[in-house]
């Protein structure tokens, strides 16, 4: 059974110009605090040309500025009323050595429910709504790509608008309200975490999105919906939390209607994983246990389940290995160290802050604004972070195995 944890209180509804006035409120604070940086400064006497080049540098990034201090406000403010972060210890005893992959398979609701509850505020706040991720082409924003990979996965489904899709494994539901304004489709989307429905409804019904969208509790290894009930099934890496591929695949072939498809990445081991390598084998476990799965398999075990399961293969690839990095960046690049604060969250892997982040949330712990497990559950997300990218370093780990079937007419 699940723990239902109160969602955190959702900002009011912005208004259609919300963007500009948010901009400009940015700008504003840009330019007091660099007035005000440039006075104290300037000690008792100043020019206005010494004054102009530190004050636009600061208008510019007062935007950036200013949404970074209100998402980790209300991260803060979040997290200072969260009672799960407790459950820490029980979580990442299901990983100690006298535990097998078998054990945490037969207790896979408990350990990805547990799971979320500790990582889902630190997701949002660190990464935005759509828990997943994607390769950077050239000239594209980090958010501009995350939405392309939800798109490209959208175009393999055929689904016109008014379709009824089913979203299976949905975080707080960031790709089912950017595929629903994508395609016009109508989804249901399915979590085994009561506050990501919380928190996802919350926001679909700020975005007034909340009649096309809809958020449901359920675990989708006993999807809660009759037979053939949609016209097409997406997940994006989800199912790799499931205790068998074939399982929750067999489930998404019940509830699809004949000749409906189902497009999903999976999170996979590569022909570049050598089992006997110890460094690899300590990716794989940092993996497993920063992001609340019960085993990793290879990329060979899920294209095998889903046509075990019936589905006709139409497509299994690695879409990570697309080619179109010339002048972008590869998917782990957002976890690889770097200097540049405005390179979030890469500028927490860097050597100071990798060790800074822990001592901030410690002191916060002291100071009662965090509660107690804070600071563990963000070291074991920092190192299943590491393992991400040491995975795509390597290549011993995709996030990214596309797979395409169709369930037979």
């Amino acid at each position: 059974s699940c723990l239902v944890i109160a969602a955190p209180r959702a900002p009011p509804a912005a208004p259609r110009d919300a963007p500009a006035m948010q901009h400009l409120t940015g700008v504003a604070v840009g330019a007091s605090v660099g007035a005000a940086a440039v006075l104290a400064a300037s000690k008792a006497s100043f020019s206005l040309g010494g004054m102009a080049a530190p004050l636009v540098v600061l208008i510019v990034l007062g935007p950036t500025l200013w949404k970074g201090l209100m998402q980790t406000i209300v991260f803060l403010s979040s997290m200072s009323t969260s009672k799960k972060h407790d459950k820490i210890d029980g979580y990442t005893g299901q990983y100690d050595d006298n535990k097998s992959a078998d054990d945490r398979n037969a207790n896979y609701a408990n350990l990805v429910d547990s799971y979320y509850d500790l990582a889902t505020e630190f997701y949002e706040w660190g990464w935005g709504t759509s828990f997943h991720f994607a390769d950077r082409r050239a000239g594209e924003t980090f958010q501009q790509s995350i939405l392309r990979h939800e798109y490209y996965l959208a175009s393999r489904l055929g689904i016109n608008k008014g379709a009824t899709v089913l979203d299976c494994g949905c975080g707080i539901g960031g790709p089912a309200r950017n595929i629903a304004r994508f395609s016009g489709a109508n989804v249901k989307a399915i979590t085994i975490n009561q506050f990501q429905v919380n928190r996802g409804n919350a926001i679909s019904s700020r975005e007034g999105i909340r009649d096309q969208v809809e958020l449901i509790q359920g675990d989708f290894m006993k999807l809660p919906f009759p037979d053939a009930s949609f016209d097409a099934v997406y997940a994006i890496e989800s199912t790799c939390h499931a205790p068998d591929r074939a399982g929750v695949y067999g489930e998404i072939m019940r509830v699809l209607k004949p000749g409906g498809i189902f497009a999903c990445y999976e999170w996979c081991l590569t022909d570049k994983y050598e089992p006997k390598n110890e460094h690899h084998n300590k990716i794989k476990k940092d993996i497993e246990v920063g992001d609340g799965l019960p085993d990793l398999v290879h990329t060979s075990v899920c294209t095998k389940a889903l046509q075990d399961s019936g589905f006709k293969l139409l497509e299994a690839r690695d879409v990570m290995f697309d080619g179109h990095l010339e002048g972008g960046e590869p998917w782990y690049m957002p976890l690889t160290p770097s200097w540049n604060p405005l390179k979030w969250p890469r500028f927490q892997f860097n050597p100071v802050m990798f060790k800074l982040m822990p001592a901030i949330l410690k002191f916060f712990e002291l100071i009662k604004l965090v509660p107690d497990g804070t600071v563990k559950t963000q070291v074991m997300l920092q190192a299943g972070g590491v393992g991400c990218a040491q995975g795509g370093e390597t290549g011993a780990f995709t996030p990214a195995w596309l797979m395409v079937g169709r369930k037979p007419a």
